[in-house]
């Protein structure tokens, strides 16, 4: 099955969000100190070409590493896709990566993840769903959280 963005899907970040609670992330992972496998992304404007960065949460599940966008077609989701690869950040380690997108049915999984993971700092974004609903319903939902698999890239040729 095909992915199906759903480009209403957006949820815009709160006052607190934007204005404390991701400039703490922000503080603590570039002095190098990670939460939980938080991350910053930066990612080349799709517009700007300037460099854009934001907090994420790394997921790491075995030898694959994902990105989830619990809010949607998020900005960074439309500028990752367009640049096609990007940087994780924390401290002064920079780590240059490209990805394949996953299809809505090989999400549930991961989401599931994610959720037990994040539940606590994510939870209010997916509509009732948690890390115990049943597959039918993370599969329901899968078409609005863009999902992200890591792959290597030459750091010559990172964002």
């Amino acid at each position: 099955m095909t992915n199906r963005p759903n480009p209403d899907r957006y949820l815009r970040p709160d006052w607190f969000t934007r204005n404390v609670a991701n400039h703490i992330m922000i503080f603590l992972t570039r002095i190098g100190i990670s939460v939980r496998g938080s991350r910053i992304l930066r990612v080349r404007g799709r517009k700007s070409g300037e460099l854009r960065t934001t907090p994420v949460n790394l997921l790491d599940q075995g030898v694959d590493r994902y990105l989830v966008a619990p809010r949607g077609e998020t900005q960074w989701v439309r500028n990752l896709r367009a640049a096609g690869r990007g940087e994780l950040v924390v401290g002064r380690h920079v780590e240059a990566f490209g990805f394949e997108e996953l299809e809505d049915d090989d999400k549930p999984a991961l989401l599931r993840a994610y959720l037990k993971k994040w539940k606590f700092e994510v939870g209010m974004f997916f509509d009732g769903v948690d890390p115990h609903s049943p597959d039918a319903d993370l599969r329901r939902i899968a078409p609005g959280y863009p999902v992200f698999k890591l792959t290597n890239v030459d750091p010559a040729t990172a964002a």
